[in-house]
Formats: structure tokens, sequence, C-alpha cells
């Protein structure tokens, strides 16, 4: 998979022309230097990389990195991303990860085998009294009750309840510089796993529902209803692509995040230098609605 992704400038060098260049004309005040050095900055941290991706099977040496990507996605819920992470790698039939398809000897990069993201899938009903998998269901009816009429926290309580449709957890997580485009390919390697889970009647092929929790933001100025009636502009999802999955949900509404980060995936929780505020976003969708979704993402992210 070849995408182009604006890598982040973290700790970047001079660079050897411009500092030569300076060298030569010292003459120069500090102050000059300083704004010259910091249009420089500037200009490196919106150079454009192309970056070549590719999608592994996950395997035991991605703990760490799927981990992370939880922790960004849970925050501080008290939720057991580790065990979470085991089961993802113990069920390795079903779900990717996102590693840089070839790192070049001069990089600074200390893991050639970084994880830049994950999907997969989480039968959360066949795997009923496990820790994480509860913990999650709880994070999730209590914010369901907090921000949700009485009726809809009645539905959601019925549906994880009713071991005859199952509901299964759709984690995909990368990081924020990964464009989305890559979501397509990933997306479409699950749900032929699925398809095949299902065919060997695998736990993760049996889902009647498919839950997400996504990462949204909105400005800080403008409020948001919790219930999931607010205007679709107003909600901005950090994983673009999830917006398609938010059309076709039965189930949807929005939980604030903001006492949980103070930054937005090692960033400044803001866009184009408006404040934003974090916010997670549930969503329940139907089974039979998948390819109605993966019609959308077709049509938005095919290259």
């Amino acid at each position: 998979m070849a995408s182009s992704a604006k890598k982040r400038a973290m700790g970047l060098g001079e660079n050897p022309e411009e500092l030569e260049h300076s060298s030569d004309e010292n003459t120069e005040d500090d102050d000059d230097f300083e704004e010259e050095d910091s249009e420089a900055s500037e200009e490196e941290i919106n150079e454009e990389v192309v970056v070549d991706f590719e999608a592994h099977s996950i395997s035991v040496n991605d703990f760490n990195g799927i981990k992370k990507l939880l922790q960004q996605l849970f925050l501080k819920a008290h939720v057991n991303t580790s065990d979470m992470t085991d089961i993802i790698i113990q069920q390795n039939h079903v779900g990717s990860v996102i590693r840089q398809a070839e790192v070049p000897e001069d990089s600074d990069d200390d893991d050639p085998d970084e994880v830049f993201g994950f999907i997969s899938m989480l039968n959360l009903t066949e795997r009923k009294g496990v820790q994480c998998v509860e913990e999650v269901k709880e994070l999730i009816m209590d914010q369901c009750q907090k921000n949700c009429p009485q009726s809809v926290t009645e539905q959601l309580e019925q549906i994880f309840n009713d071991t005859s449709k199952p509901v299964g957890l759709l984690l995909s997580e990368r990081f924020i510089n990964v464009p989305p485009q890559i979501a397509l390919p990933l997306h479409k390697q699950l749900q032929d796993e699925i398809a095949e889970a299902q065919r060997t009647n695998k736990p993760s092929g049996r889902c009647h529902y498919c839950l997400m929790i996504s990462k949204t933001c909105k400005e800080a100025t403008k409020s948001i209803s919790a219930r999931g009636g607010a205007p679709k502009d107003e909600i901005m999802f950090v994983n673009a692509e999830e917006e398609f999955f938010y059309e076709q949900a039965l189930v949807k509404f929005h939980y604030s995040v903001q006492e949980e980060a103070d930054s937005c995936l090692s960033g400044r929780w803001s866009f184009d230098d408006v404040p934003m505020k974090p916010f997670r976003t549930v969503m329940l969708i139907p089974a039979d609605r998948m390819p109605a979704v993966m019609d959308k993402l077709k049509e938005f992210l095919a290259v």
C-alpha cells in the first residue's frame, strides 16, 4: 500500500545548506537568525513525504504497538488494554497491522517493525465473562445511561444480552498522520476474513452487530448533543472514514473525554488553530448495513 503522508517533524536536525549559509553570513543579529530558523523549521514541518505502508498478519511482536493504540482510544477508562491486546493477537486469523514497507538504513526510527495502525474484530458476546470485554460493555452502558434517553439505554442493554445476535467490537486505530486511504484495503481484507470465519464457524464470523468507539472532536465554542442528534458537520472524526459508519448506525451517541485527554494523539487538540474538545462517539451498526458502508468507502477512498 503506497500512501502519501505528511510526516510530523519531531526533533528534526538542521538543513546542512541552511546551516552553511547562516555561517557565511554571521553578521546578522540573533533575532534575525531565530526568525530564519523558525521559518526553516516551519518549512520542514510542512514537507510532504511519500511513505509506503504494508498490511501484515498480527503477531506477538505487535503487542506494544497495538496496546499503545488501544490506550489512545480508551485513555483513562477502566479497560485492561493488555488483556485486550492478548486476545487480538491470539485470534490473528482476523485483523491486520500496518507497518512501513521499507525503513531506510539512515532512518531515526528505533523500531523497523513499528505498528502504525491495526484493525480487528472481537466478538463480545462469545467472550462474555472475560474481564476486558466486560469492562468495555460496562463503559459503554455507563456512558449511554449518562448521555442517552432511558429508551436507548434499554435498547442497547437488550442487544448486549441477546446471545442469539452477537455483538462484535470493531477496532480500527492508526496514527493521526497515516492517511485515510489506507482504511479501504484494511476494511476489505477484514470483511473477507470475517466471511471466512463465518464459513468455518469461528466466533468473529458470527457477529450480528458491529460496535465502534470512534475518536471525535468538535469546536470548543460549539455545543454538541450527546444523543447523536447533532448536525454531522459539528462532529469531526479523527479517522475520517468512520463518518460512513456513523451514517448507518442504529444506535449512536457521544461522550466527552476532555478530562482524560490533554492532547490529540501526541498533538494539540486543534485544527487550523481552532480549539477542539475531544469526544468518543459510540456507534452500533447492524451487520447487514456493512455493505452500504463498504460502498461508501470504495466511492470516497479508492485511489
